[in-house]
């Protein structure tokens, strides 16, 4: 998983709330295992037309938007179904972090999962971040070892984040990463098992 420190990048108005998975990602695109490709079918159904044709004034489609790391949404973002294809499809995209007033729970966990960082931030402030977005300037600074939005005038909006979580995405740890770390400790007890219990470790049959 790609580490997530600081991140300087387009930031995409999107202020529908209960934007949930299904809009994210719509469940016909979920035949795949793979995380990447997902990207060119984000928002699919508000994106493009029937026939396939970008809509001119979804925000994605848009310059600068097309470029977008950042995504500033409505509340309750991500609710609906638990698919993980959801936070595949924006990371695919570009999408590094998405600012809210509020998450849906499973969406929220499986963000920090995919190296996504999720900022739940008071109304006033996602308000104040939107008009940024929609703004001549619509940069923004994610800055997670600080625990920083920054503006683009300067000033700097603090958020909290879970320690462990943090952690995990300063370091680019998945649940495979995590178990990774203790690679030593898990050969030593297999080295021991296999000495000690060496039928565990036989070929059915044999």
């Amino acid at each position: 998983m790609e580490k997530f420190t600081v991140i300087t990048g387009v930031a995409a108005p999107f202020p529908l709330a209960n934007v949930d998975t299904d809009r994210i990602i719509p469940a016909r695109f979920l035949k795949t295992i793979k995380r990447t490709g997902l990207g060119a079918h984000l928002f699919n159904d508000i994106r493009f037309n029937a026939d396939g044709s970008e809509r001119p004034d979804f925000v994605l489609n848009r310059p600068p938007y097309r470029e977008a790391r950042i995504l500033v949404a409505g509340a309750n973002f991500g609710c609906g179904s638990s698919r993980e294809h959801a936070p595949w499809a924006l990371l695919d995209f570009g999408i590094r972090s998405v600012v809210a007033e509020s998450f849906a729970d499973i969406f929220f966990n499986n963000c920090f999962k995919n190296g996504i960082l999720p900022v739940a931030l008071a109304p006033d402030q996602v308000g104040r971040l939107m008009d940024d977005a929609r703004g001549p300037d619509p940069t923004l600074t994610i800055d997670l070892p600080a625990e920083r939005v920054r503006r683009a005038g300067g000033e700097a909006i603090a958020f909290k984040v879970d320690p462990f979580r943090k952690h995990c995405l300063l370091n680019g740890l998945d649940d495979i990463g995590l178990t990774l770390e203790r690679r030593t400790s898990i050969d030593r007890f297999e080295e021991r098992q296999r000495r000690e219990a060496p039928w565990l470790w036989r070929a059915p049959g044999r």
